[in-house]
């Protein structure tokens, strides 16, 4: 007969799967938007990041406080991700990637809570991105 498949987890791994998924995911990534978030503008605020090593950085440079941040969560971590390529491509606008995909993600949470499926999502947001170039 068929058996079903082990899957081995790290102690204290949440497993949930499916739409409480996917709204953890989006909170953990706002989470970190909001960390950034107040850096941008004129009126732009310093962030004081104290690391594991004791050392304090002060900056409101939206990559240095991407990379200061010890993110472990999976979901934020494509945050980070997005920031080091718009760093790395461009040289600026980190912490505007990096809002404006929390931003795109807050607006789907409402719609993945009703069930709506991810991919219908991704394929509005590609839509409404045809229609505004």
């Amino acid at each position: 007969g068929l058996q079903p498949p082990i899957i081995l987890l790290r102690e204290g791994t949440d497993s949930s799967q499916g739409i409480p998924q996917l709204v953890s995911n989006i909170n953990a990534c706002v989470a970190v938007v909001d960390a950034v978030r107040t850096t941008l503008g004129p009126r732009g605020m310093d962030k004081l990041v104290y690391d594991e090593r004791g050392q304090t950085t002060i900056s409101n440079d939206g990559a240095t406080i991407m990379k200061l941040l010890d993110i472990v969560h999976p979901a934020a971590k494509l945050l980070v991700d997005i920031s080091k390529s718009q760093d790395s491509e461009v040289g600026d606008g980190t912490t505007t990637v990096v809002v404006l995909a929390g931003e795109l993600l807050k607006e789907a949470k409402p719609f993945v809570e009703e069930g709506v499926h991810p991919q219908s999502l991704v394929a509005a947001y590609r839509k409404a991105c045809k229609v505004a170039t």
